[in-house]
């Protein structure tokens, strides 16, 4: 595939993924929204329904990894070459920055409201003057989770230990699609990827969010911090190089084990 096949590929897929991943979070999260309280399985489920329409969308120009840690696997398994690796990066950063700011747009009125409301604040400033933890730098805003993950206990080894976990299981079944006849990248296999990562959230989701993909939670981080949203509060840098380095490290560990035990 050529550079400009992984680059649109890469950037709009990952945009789509995080425009409907970011997207039901926000339904979740922000006053006056239909689907204000609909709970974490609806979440779960959105975030699936994300993977699999950003997958089908950019399966057939860049493969459709959509996250570095994938990246980072199936170059450590021999499949996408290492000279390709800093370009399917960029462009995942890239695109899913663009699907913050389109989650931003498409609910603009409502985080206004949400960020003015005073319950909200209010709930905001208890929050983190309550907050008791390992770290004492100012902790996430109101809206942060709709644009990337936080820990319930913020602990840095079990989160870590938590982004690894979750992210090898993703890794290694993508790897071990492509033993599968006929599911490498078909679109059987695209659902298969798609199903497991609603199934990692409902076993996995809860101590950290489950991030499972550096580019889905740094990219939305840097615009959370850049957009002029009214007492948004931090975005928790702290915090941020947990869903970054714990899912390269699981997906290097799936690579690994690919190579040792499958190859």
């Amino acid at each position: 595939m050529s550079s400009s096949d992984i680059f649109i590929g890469e950037t709009v897929g990952t945009a789509v993924l995080i425009v409907l991943g970011g997207g039901v979070v926000a339904a979740v999260t922000l006053k006056r929204s239909k689907a204000l309280n609909a709970g974490w399985v609806a979440i779960t489920l959105g975030w699936a329904f994300a993977v699999l329409t950003g997958a089908y969308i950019s399966v057939g120009l860049s493969g459709a990894h959509l996250n570095p840690a994938v990246t980072l696997g199936l170059a450590i398994q021999g499949t996408t070459p290492w000279s390709d690796v800093p370009l399917y990066l960029g462009s995942e950063l890239l695109g899913a920055m663009i699907g913050a700011v389109l989650v931003w747009l498409a609910y603009y009125g409502h985080f206004k409201d949400h960020l003015t409301d005073p319950e909200v604040l209010a709930q905001a400033r208890t929050g983190q003057e309550g907050m008791v933890d390992e770290d004492s730098a100012p902790k996430a805003g109101p809206v942060l989770g709709i644009f990337s993950t936080g820990p319930e206990i913020r602990n840095s080894v079990q989160n870590l230990m938590t982004e690894i976990i979750g992210t090898f299981v993703l890794v290694l079944l993508i790897l071990t699609l492509g033993l599968t006849e006929g599911l490498g990248l078909s679109g059987t296999g695209v659902l298969i990827v798609a199903l497991t990562v609603g199934g990692i959230g409902l076993s996995l989701g809860g101590p950290t969010g489950y991030a499972i993909n550096p580019a889905r939670d740094l990219g939305p981080r840097i615009v959370h911090a850049l957009l002029p949203l009214p007492n948004k509060g931090g975005s928790d840098w702290t915090y941020a190089w947990i869903p970054v380095v714990g899912p390269l490290i699981g997906g290097a560990l799936a690579g690994g084990l690919y190579q040792l035990g499958f190859a």
